[in-house]
């Protein structure tokens, strides 16, 4: 019973914080607006909080791997990131635009810690054989903050005020303070060896690479998801554009945004019960299917087929997410489980705003051409799939997974329920 309540505690931290975090990026664009009049403004205040996610992954990882309660670290985190958000907020029209871009790059090194290092610390909370079942229904708390963040946003800058959406979002960042704060206490261990990782922050950073790059699971989930996730920038940029083009109205343009989010949700709600496959296979299916959707935006030629295809796109954006989740608590070393999954959504991240960043000048030329280079993007993810595995996972243990403790097909330990 009280495992059950610290898993329902989790998952309501995480939907908040998750919600807070996509609600942040859309409300700054909407306030920086609003309050100065210059589209720059917004997007630079956004871009200067993701574009330094990139460097806080990896960092603020070992943070988390060194710490004895990770939760109360992560509480730490969420507060930190939650006052930039406020400092912005309250004197953003007052002050010079420039120190409060430095405010949102300061803001963002802690992104990665809202996402990967919160999924980090389930394995704590439901034990190495609720990790299956744990990271779907993880993997629904990010659905469930990607279609309702944004759409928040809009509701509430229409209806209030480009302010609001923004005091919200800090809001909601800060209700996940106590689920974080009461997560549970990492077990003791045993001191580590020299040359296994330890030693300086650089050192152990480096090791974190060195895992995901060694270890063949981590490695193909990795590759395979950083290309992917350019390709799904890409369509995230062109579906708005996408419905304005067929129906003529921009306000239509964001519903496609809400199906691809609401389509990745209830794939995700779908599969929770009991995988059709290990996660590996997952990984490659549901790139495919982003293939699939992203290839049949491209010719779409009524809005029904333009829906049809972004709910193909999500039924593999959903499942992705949580195949990978699943694969990295698999298998990511324990010592560096925190950093892995922060530097891996530090990469996605990043692999994201390079997709969307691509998006605007080619969808500019051609929204078609623009869209079929989404779709060559998951093509060229899912060859990444083929050509970067290696030997199976299970064959290629983690550093510090127990000697012969094999991993079963569903990714618990074999000889665990799973």
């Amino acid at each position: 019973m009280k495992r059950r309540y610290r898993f329902g505690g989790y998952l309501a931290g995480a939907v908040a914080a998750r919600t807070g975090d996509e609600m942040s990026g859309p409300a700054l664009l909407l306030l920086g607006l609003s309050l100065t009049g210059s589209p720059a403004t917004g997007a630079s205040l956004l871009a200067g909080l993701t574009v330094s996610s990139a460097l806080g992954g990896p960092i603020f990882g070992v943070l988390l791997d060194r710490s004895s309660r990770p939760g109360r670290l992560l509480a730490a985190a969420l507060a930190a990131y939650a006052c930039g958000l406020l400092l912005i907020l309250l004197t953003l029209g007052h002050v010079p635009v420039a120190p409060l871009v430095g405010v949102a790059v300061l803001a963002g090194l802690l992104g990665p810690a809202l996402a990967g290092g919160w999924t980090a610390q389930l394995p704590l909370v439901v034990g190495e054989a609720g990790i299956e079942r744990g990271s779907m229904l993880d993997g629904l708390t990010y659905n469930l903050a990607s279609l309702t963040g944004p759409a928040l946003t809009g509701v509430l800058a229409a209806a209030a005020g480009a302010p609001v959406p923004v005091a919200v979002s800090i809001a909601l960042v800060l209700l996940a303070f106590p689920a974080a704060w009461s997560l549970p206490a990492r077990p003791a261990r045993p001191a580590r060896p020299t040359g296994d990782g330890g030693g300086s922050l650089w050192r152990e950073v480096a090791a974190g690479f060195s895992s995901i790059a060694r270890v063949a699971g981590l490695r193909r989930a990795t590759v395979t998801t950083m290309v992917s996730f350019a390709g799904v920038g890409m369509l995230v940029v062109c579906s708005p554009l996408l419905g304005a083009e067929l129906t003529g109205e921009a306000g239509h343009g964001a519903v496609l945004l809400s199906a691809l989010a609401a389509s990745a949700l209830a794939a995700n709600a779908l599969l929770a019960r009991r995988p059709p496959a290990t996660p590996d296979r997952i990984i490659l299916i549901s790139t495919l299917l982003l293939a699939a959707g992203s290839a049949l935006a491209a010719v779409a030629g009524s809005p029904a087929v333009a829906v049809a295809a972004v709910v193909v796109a999500g039924a593999g954006e959903g499942p992705q997410l949580t195949a990978v989740l699943a694969v990295r608590h698999r298998d990511a070393p324990e010592r560096l489980r925190g950093q892995i999954f922060t530097t891996a959504a530090s990469l996605k991240i990043t692999s994201f705003a390079v997709g969307s960043a691509i998006a605007g000048p080619l969808a500019a030329r051609s929204l078609t051409g623009a869209l079929s280079a989404a779709a060559g993007l998951q093509l060229l993810a899912a060859l990444a799939y083929l050509l970067t595995g290696g030997r199976r996972s299970g064959q290629d243990l983690p550093p510090d997974r127990p000697h012969g403790l094999r991993v079963g097909p569903s990714g618990a330990p074999a000889g665990q329920p799973e």
